[in-house]
């Protein structure tokens, strides 16, 4: 949309939605199906993964892994992009499933080596939860909390 800057050496998947002054530092990585709120900036050498969703204003500074909604300033996580899924056609024990993986990382007081064991266990009823291992195995600058 207008204004919208990506800068030297992006990586932007297909399906995304970039909102009026958003700002993608260099080097950002961005999945598939991602919408990116009305000046959402997002800093250098961050990942946001496939189908998550970035409220206006919110500062990225960490990474954003697969499903996860976030904004603020610096972003927090605040559940998954339920609407997105359903809209996207993903079954109800999928979303389900996808829920549970959430909050194996962000309420279960799991460490996050802990929380990848666990949900490695989730990937056998659900093929989508790998999305959200391979985004926190790629991580690099650490996750948002």
């Amino acid at each position: 949309m207008a204004n919208a800057h990506v800068a030297h050496d992006c990586v932007v998947g297909n399906h995304n939605i970039i909102a009026n002054n958003a700002a993608l530092a260099g080097h950002v990585h961005l999945g598939d199906y991602i919408i990116l709120g009305g000046f959402t900036a997002v800093h250098q050498f961050c990942h946001i993964g496939s189908y998550s969703m970035c409220g206006a204003g919110t500062v990225v500074l960490q990474d954003v892994p697969a499903f996860v909604m976030c904004n603020g300033n610096s972003a927090k996580p605040h559940g998954i992009n339920s609407v997105g899924l359903r809209r996207k056609g993903y079954s109800d024990d999928a979303i389900r499933t996808i829920k549970r993986a959430y909050r194996l990382i962000y309420r279960s007081g799991l460490k996050l080596d802990e929380a990848l064991a666990e949900l490695q266990k989730l990937v056998v009823d659900c093929a989508e939860v790998q999305l959200i291992i391979d985004s926190l195995k790629s991580s690099e600058r650490g996750i948002i909390r």
